[in-house]
């Protein structure tokens, strides 16, 4: 077994891998050969600390991801989430390689919405409004800002306290941000991005224009939601997988309409994107274990190529 290392993903992983890893998966799991097997929700001794195991399998590749979450480590000052990624050795069924990727896990969460939006957003899209000021947030901005030239960054954040270093963080690292009310944000958005960790929408639909393109990335179990679902008929839905995205994404909130479309069918040009510059697009992205898959193959090949590789 191949182990690496939290420090070494770390090093390896970059934007232009995550893009192109994330990418790739989402194709993948479009195709015939692709299975994603059921999510599991489970927790520890203490039921505040949580773990989803996501598996999958695809034409090359199968695996799951541990993405933990544990508050609790807020006592001893470590961080609250972990991810770690196994490959199966698709040969002998024992562990291949074994991937720490909390790291690596925000930059393929950000990954996915860059992806989306590149393909769903309008190409002058300018403006963005995030919603949210946690530690992904920042990861989602500068992945957007790579596909699109931002000239406005509205963040919208519940606690000023920490909305306004949150702000700082970004403009340090180069980006046009602001703070901004949740209605003045959505009227002027060309894109939206939420990632919270909301279980009531996050503003109204009435605000949402014409041509908007939004991202929800928050929405990974029951209960949790950060769109208005009046929005939805309103809008053409996508997503990573649709018969995930209806049971425990953003799209549970949907209703009885037309599915989503899985984005992979857009990227493989087997089901149209945006079809005008009026049209409101809406990915929803529950994250999938092929992504974590793609990502840890990627990381993978680079550690071994380095000749960094120990078994």
């Amino acid at each position: 077994m191949i182990l690496i290392t939290e420090a070494q993903s770390s090093a390896i992983v970059t934007p232009e891998l995550a893009f192109a890893a994330v990418r790739n998966a989402l194709i993948a799991a479009v195709a015939p050969d692709a299975a994603s097997f059921p999510v599991v929700i489970a927790h520890g001794s203490d039921p505040q600390n949580r773990f989803t195991i996501k598996s999958a399998a695809g034409a090359e590749l199968a695996g799951l991801k541990v993405g933990a979450y544990f508050p609790t480590n807020d006592t001893r000052g470590l961080p609250r989430h972990a991810s770690t990624i196994l490959l199966i050795d698709q040969t002998t069924g024992r562990i291949g390689a074994l991937v720490e990727g909390s790291a690596v896990n925000c930059y393929r969460t950000a990954a996915a919405d860059a992806v989306a939006t590149d393909a769903l957003a309008r190409p002058n899209s300018e403006i963005l409004t995030l919603f949210g000021t946690g530690h992904q947030a920042a990861y989602e901005a500068l992945a957007i800002a790579r596909i699109r030239k931002l000239s406005r960054l509205l963040v919208v954040g519940r606690d000023p306290i920490r909305t306004e270093p949150f702000v700082e963080k970004l403009r340090s690292a180069g980006l046009p941000a602001e703070t901004a009310a949740a209605e003045t944000a959505v009227r002027a958005a060309d894109v939206i991005v939420t990632a919270t960790t909301s279980t009531t929408p996050l503003f109204e639909a009435a605000w949402v224009q014409p041509g908007t393109h939004i991202s929800s990335m928050g929405s990974d179990s029951r209960g949790k939601q950060e769109l208005p679902s009046e929005l939805f008929p309103h809008a053409r839905l996508f997503c990573d997988l649709p018969e995930q995205s209806v049971r425990i994404g953003e799209l549970q909130h949907a209703g009885p309409q037309a599915p989503p479309t899985a984005i992979g069918a857009v990227l493989s040009g087997n089901a149209p994107g945006r079809q005008n510059e009026s049209e409101i697009t809406i990915f929803d992205s529950s994250g999938i274990s092929l992504q974590d898959l793609h990502m840890a193959k990627a990381i993978l090949d680079r550690h071994v190529g380095s000749g960094a590789a120990q078994s």
